[in-house]
């Protein structure tokens, strides 16, 4: 059996004897966790376990775990800063915030994979123009070539540790006011207004990005289908000029950003036949099982390909991982950035 398009979630903390049949249908090829699927780490190790000997080949687990407000599991993990954070590091002394975006990349990811979950949506590569409070400081910074730098630093940080890197939101999600998880932003810049925007996808690709997570965002100047659902973005522009030969994930298909597009089916039609890869469907249990009874998605043996690296690799006991060196100095990175700035005074006029 092949990984199909579905990534689905669970209602608790162990797998229901209904959820282990639907993790068995054809279409579903990974699961997501949230807050509510977690109780400590030993729970959490147990259900990645149960998740993965659902069927073969395994299905990937993820949970979106970026650190500041948005980090599922906390109990027991690291508890990671925001990315603007590691921004506000890069401004005070370039190196040191670099060595700090790959530091807490690898913390993250590391902790993750100790305990078996593939995959965490991160990081979030949009620029933070102040109009979104959605992106906000999920965002490393304002400018183009910060985030880029940081961006391909947390990336490596994650790769070290076993686990593929997901920029997101695709084409950018930083410009716009209104929040998709509410309704649709509509941004209406031209193409070439977009290239900071762009710039960091376009560093990310060079340095050998896996994934991509498309923005429910609609770009009328350019495209009259929200990114995620659009044949312009994922295939000329994403995979075609930038040249990207990973995972493309659309956003979760029940935000209300994605209802313009129709019911639950045709979201996924839509998505599909743009390009995704991967589908998400989170916290709307009816509509998964609308998919399962009436989505009827084309075999696609390239994207097929592509949903095997969604897996992680390389992973280490939990005890083996908090006894080694590099988890002891990535530890001391966390907590010196956690610490208050130090207050620095310029000599000379105002």
């Amino acid at each position: 059996m092949t990984l199909g398009p579905l990534m689905i979630d669970l209602q608790g903390t162990e797998l229901a004897v209904e959820e282990r049949e639907m993790l068995r249908h054809p279409l579903v090829g990974a699961v997501i966790l949230f807050t509510r699927n977690f109780v400590d780490q030993e729970q959490l190790a147990k259900l990645v376990r149960d998740v993965h000997a659902a069927r073969t080949p395994a299905l990937a687990v993820a949970v979106d775990h970026e650190g500041g407000r948005v980090q599922r599991f906390r109990t027991g993990f690291a508890i990671l800063p925001s990315l603007r954070r590691i921004g506000h590091e890069f401004d005070a002394d370039r190196e040191s915030g670099l060595q700090l975006a790959r530091d807490l990349g690898w913390l993250m990811a590391a902790e993750l994979r100790a305990y078996g979950v593939d995959l965490s949506f991160a990081p979030v590569v949009d620029l933070d123009y102040g109009v979104n409070e959605a992106i906000g400081d999920r965002a490393f910074h304002a400018t183009a070539d910060a985030v880029s730098e940081l961006a391909v630093a947390y990336m490596h940080g994650m790769r070290d540790a076993g686990m593929m890197a997901t920029a997101k939101h695709f084409p950018g999600h930083g410009a716009v006011v209104a929040d998709s998880h509410q309704s649709l932003p509509v941004d209406r810049r031209s193409l070439v207004d977009l290239t900071n925007d762009l710039q960091p996808y376009r560093r990310l690709i060079a340095n050998g990005l896996p994934g991509v997570m498309m923005a429910h965002v609609l770009f009328p100047e350019i495209d009259a289908a929200p990114a995620g659902f659009s044949r312009y973005w994922v295939q000329q522009i994403l995979r075609g000029e930038f040249g990207f030969k990973g995972l493309v994930f659309s956003d979760d298909l029940s935000m209300r950003g994605a209802a313009v597009v129709g019911d639950i089916v045709e979201r996924a039609r839509r998505a599909l036949a743009a390009g995704c890869d991967v589908l998400p469907i989170c916290n709307d249990r009816a509509a998964v099982v609308e998919l399962l009874d009436r989505l009827r998605a084309e075999p696609d043996p390239a994207a097929q390909l592509r949903r095997v690296r969604m897996k992680g690799h390389g992973v280490a006991a939990a005890d083996e991982l908090y006894s080694s060196e590099q988890w002891r100095k990535c530890r001391e990175a966390l907590a010196r950035c956690q610490a208050p700035p130090a207050l620095r005074l310029d000599a000379g006029p105002v």
